[in-house]
């Protein structure tokens, strides 16, 4: 038996692509190496239903831990890697240990974004990405306390909603002049934000935050205006680093991740790379993407797990994202990015409505408020590189199975 296939993270992806191997037939050893306590688990409930006390650790888990030890998968949890050695083929663990590979597999995913400003280390300022992160800020959110978040992006919203059904007062700090102003239209920026506010929420958009202030603990947070917000609690939601600087040292190229071909692979043959920390082609939009979605971690494990089994088949999906917010789903098809035209399909007030997207006249997304349908049509449609008539799509009684039918 060979050295088998070594996959550093234990993540969405890492899991994905054990379990793929392993149904694709692989029969040599698999190893995962994770940095934090836990085997694979999922991430999204991690600002929902985990941060509202709705779940346990093992409702969230990638897969129960007994397929683990069925399909002969090694997990070394709390076990962080310090480096790939390329020459000799291992990878070096911190306690010392050096593990071969046949083949590896990079899931390293990302970190929070800090803010770099005064008080940033304070007790009560936290991110949100693990498990333990998740764990500390539910503890946090006690009922009559004061919650700022800095980052009206979705994660940010999401714990807004959580927080607000736990009776905490939350305030919601956007640098920009809208929420989720850098991944939606306006339309979809506006309803988010009456929403919010309908649920007690106070959003203050075109507001930085500068510092946090506090003695022991933190206090409070202060604007570039120098106004001073009295918190409790904050939650610095400003985004992911994508954490590719084992592949950087170990001499892979990176581009604010590593860069990878249409299969996974880096520059080495022999090294694939999966999930949030990766940049890859996109024939479907004529450029390099790097993604930070489940969907994408999933697939690209596959992908990855293909091509180590010599079947390979290129990853050029359709993204698509998804965020639960009070009693609204938000479903995303596409990258909307570079838009230059936008159609409004039903009414905002009725909570029930999408956005599609359009560039030099083609379809590229879709933002579906409680829409399913227009979602899956929009998915489909970009898929085909197909463009709906502008004038049925408007029209909400006309059913999406026949606009899909007369796209072009």
């Amino acid at each position: 038996m060979g050295a088998g296939t070594v996959i550093i993270g234990a993540g969405h992806g890492a899991g994905q692509a054990a379990a793929s191997l392993r149904q694709l037939g692989y029969k040599n050893p698999i190893i995962l190496l994770g940095d934090e306590d836990y085997p694979p688990y999922q991430r999204p409930p991690l600002s929902k239903a985990w941060l509202a006390g709705e779940q346990s650790v093992q409702d969230i888990l990638f897969k129960p831990e007994i397929f683990w030890e069925q399909n002969g998968i090694a997990i070394r949890t709390g076990c962080p890697v310090t480096a790939i050695d390329r020459s000799a083929r291992e990878v070096v663990c911190a306690d010392g240990t050096r593990l071969p590979w046949a083949h590896l597999v990079i899931a390293t995913g990302g970190h929070a974004r800090r803010l770099q400003c005064p008080g940033g280390d304070l007790p009560g300022v936290q991110v949100l990405r693990t498990l333990a992160d998740a764990t500390a800020l539910s503890k946090a959110m006690q009922e009559g306390r004061r919650l700022v978040i800095v980052g009206g992006g979705y994660v940010g919203l999401e714990v807004a909603a959580t927080a607000r059904k736990r009776g905490l007062e939350v305030t919601v700090l956007e640098a920009e002049e809208r929420v989720l102003a850098r991944v939606a239209g306006e339309a979809v920026s506006r309803f988010f934000e009456t929403l919010h506010r309908n649920h007690g929420v106070t959003i203050r958009t075109g507001a930085l935050a500068q510092g946090f202030d506090g003695g022991t603990r933190l206090a409070g947070v202060r604007l570039d205006d120098g106004h001073v917000l009295p918190a409790d609690l904050a939650l610095v939601g400003i985004g992911l680093v994508p954490n590719d600087d084992l592949a950087a040292a170990a001499g892979l190229a990176c581009d604010n991740g590593i860069v990878v071909d249409a299969y996974c692979r880096t520059e080495d043959p022999d090294i694939y790379a999966i999930g949030d920390v990766t940049r890859h082609p996109s024939a479907l939009y004529g450029r390099s993407l790097r993604l930070e979605s489940v969907h994408n971690a999933l697939e690209q494990a596959k992908t990855a797990a293909m091509a180590i089994m010599g079947r390979e088949k290129p990853y050029d999906q359709v993204p698509w994202f998804w965020s639960d917010q009070y009693d609204v789903k938000l479903q995303i098809a596409g990258i909307s990015q570079g838009y230059d035209e936008t159609l409004l399909r039903g009414t905002p007030e009725n909570n029930s409505f999408a956005v599609f997207y359009f560039r030099k006249g083609a379809l590229i997304a879709c933002d579906a408020i409680n829409a399913p349908p227009e979602y899956m049509a929009a998915r489909m449609m970009i898929a085909q590189g197909k463009t709906p008539d502008r004038a049925r799509l408007a029209d909400p009684g006309v059913p999406m199975k026949e606009i899909m039918a007369g796209a072009s």
